[in-house]
């Protein structure tokens, strides 16, 4: 018998807006953190807390790290994604879009952002955390269900 791997959940949450190049995203600049700094990923993302939805995470985490409440949530895919590492490095993502919200995003974790911005969904800046990059590169196919590092 194999031993059982275990799964380590997370929410992401992608805002979206229409600018004059298209569909844009929010992402933040890594910083301070033992992940990806210097790296561009979702503006606001995180663990799953255990008797949490990954809806409810995301709703938590977009206030954590942006100040921003009543996030219209659409759940776009689920993503499981490894590195054939430790049991910790097989991850089971929920990643949610948004274009509506109640607030001004601004960085409110500063010891974990350097800075929030907008970029177009076809033109998004390097380096960016290379699972989160195929994720957005998905948006709109109708997939549900990606993997990565498989």
């Amino acid at each position: 018998m194999t031993d059982r791997f275990v799964l380590v959940p997370a929410s992401y949450v992608y805002l979206l807006r229409e600018g004059d190049a298209g569909t844009e995203v929010l992402l933040q600049l890594r910083q301070g953190t033992p992940y990806m700094d210097g790296h561009w990923a979702a503006a606001a993302a995180g663990h799953i807390e255990r008797g949490e939805t990954a809806y409810d995470a995301a709703r938590r985490e977009a206030l954590e790290e942006l100040g921003i409440t009543d996030v219209d949530l659409s759940l776009q895919f689920t993503m499981q994604r490894t590195q054939h590492a430790d049991a910790i490095d097989e991850r089971v993502d929920w990643m949610f879009t948004a274009r509506s919200w109640t607030g001004t995003p601004r960085v409110v974790e500063a010891h974990k952002a350097a800075r929030i911005d907008w970029f177009p969904i076809s033109a998004l800046p390097e380096p960016m955390v290379p699972h989160e990059a195929y994720a957005l590169s998905q948006l709109g196919t109708g997939e549900v269900y990606l993997t990565f590092g498989f």
